[in-house]
């Protein structure tokens, strides 16, 4: 895997892992057994927040007969941090409290209801307004676009948040070749919607399937990522394999999972929570500690881990690189 450094205003180079520390993580989530499933998704509701996870073993055997020295271990871990110093959610943390509506709407069931989600063949239709339409399957995705690390905050509306180690591509990249028309102003997003595979989608209260959206300028941004893949692994089914969206600066429920199809479009999109509640969840839904949901305040959130609740951080920590995207735009109208 190719571990991007930085090369501008993406993302800090504390928030990406070196090769040979990328390698020994991996030895170590392996020799540790750390193998589990679960999810993050979009538009959360509250529920609890689960017990702070068990420490992680301080040695572990690698693969090949090697060994992790305990010292080696205490890195990895000393290194798990984003650029702000928090730690990363450990890796039964981020795959064990999740929101994936299609398969239900209770947190901890989530990961026993998708264990059996087909994700191969897999492919993601491009259409709408530009040159270059067309279907990439996650081989295509795969092999032309190099697979970065980057580590990200997430932060869901129901006011809970993680930290989270991604692999993936910029969405730009797909977008590009793709090529957007002049008259593209909006790009639409769709998850896969299948009865026999999502039993959440017998709900009747939610206009499936599942579709997001952003502005082209939204999505171009260099933040905005595709991931393939979580802590050194491919994305299990709860984590929205095999390929979602990660949007850092916005809520969660904007980060949309297992896409199937990618539409630009000169007319903004009505996601699935928009229309299910549109006094509740607005079209750009940006991290915001002064615009408060109608039901809670989001002036602070709770780390899951962590018992005490810390500040909220204004487009999620990341407003240096995004607020130029919102010049002009009255964020309490447009929330």
């Amino acid at each position: 895997m190719l571990i991007k450094r930085k090369s501008g205003i993406e993302i800090p180079s504390s928030e990406i892992t070196s090769e040979s520390l990328y390698k020994t993580r991996r030895q170590f989530i392996r020799g540790a057994g750390a193998i589990a499933a679960g999810s993050i998704m979009a538009a959360c509701r509250p529920e609890r927040v689960p017990p702070e996870s068990a420490a992680a073993p301080t040695a572990a055997p690698a693969t090949g007969g090697e060994t992790v020295a305990e010292s080696e271990v205490v890195q990895v871990a000393s290194a798990q941090t984003d650029e702000l110093g928090d730690p990363w959610n450990s890796f039964e943390d981020i795959t064990s409290y999740n929101n994936y509506y299609e398969f239900t709407t209770d947190k901890e069931g989530v990961k026993g209801l998708s264990q059996n989600f087909k994700t191969d063949p897999w492919s993601i239709e491009v259409t709408g307004m530009v040159n270059n339409p067309g279907t990439f399957g996650m081989e295509d995705l795969l092999s032309k676009y190099d697979q970065e690390e980057r580590v990200y905050r997430l932060r869901c509306v129901e006011a809970w948040s993680m930290v989270i180690p991604w692999q993936g591509f910029q969405l730009s990249k797909l977008l590009k070749e793709v090529d957007p028309t002049s008259n593209a102003k909006y790009v639409r997003f769709e998850t896969l919607a299948d009865p026999e595979q999502m039993p959440g989608l017998s709900s009747p209260w939610y206009n499936w399937p599942y579709v997001e959206g952003l502005t082209v300028e939204e999505a171009m941004h260099d933040l905005t990522l595709m991931a393939t893949g979580i802590y050194g692994q491919s994305l299990l089914p709860q984590n929205g394999a095999p390929v979602r969206l990660v949007v850092p600066w916005k809520y969660g429920f904007k980060s949309i999972k297992s896409i199937v199809k990618i539409e630009l479009t000169d007319e903004q999109p009505t996601s699935l929570w928009m229309a299910a509640a549109p006094n509740e969840y607005g079209f750009y839904s940006n991290v915001n500690p002064d615009v408060p949901h109608p039901r809670w305040s989001q002036a602070s959130e709770r780390r899951i881990g962590e018992f005490s609740r810390r500040e909220t951080l204004k487009f999620n920590g990341y407003e240096e690189q995004v607020a130029h995207l919102y010049d002009g735009l009255d964020l309490r109208e447009n929330f």
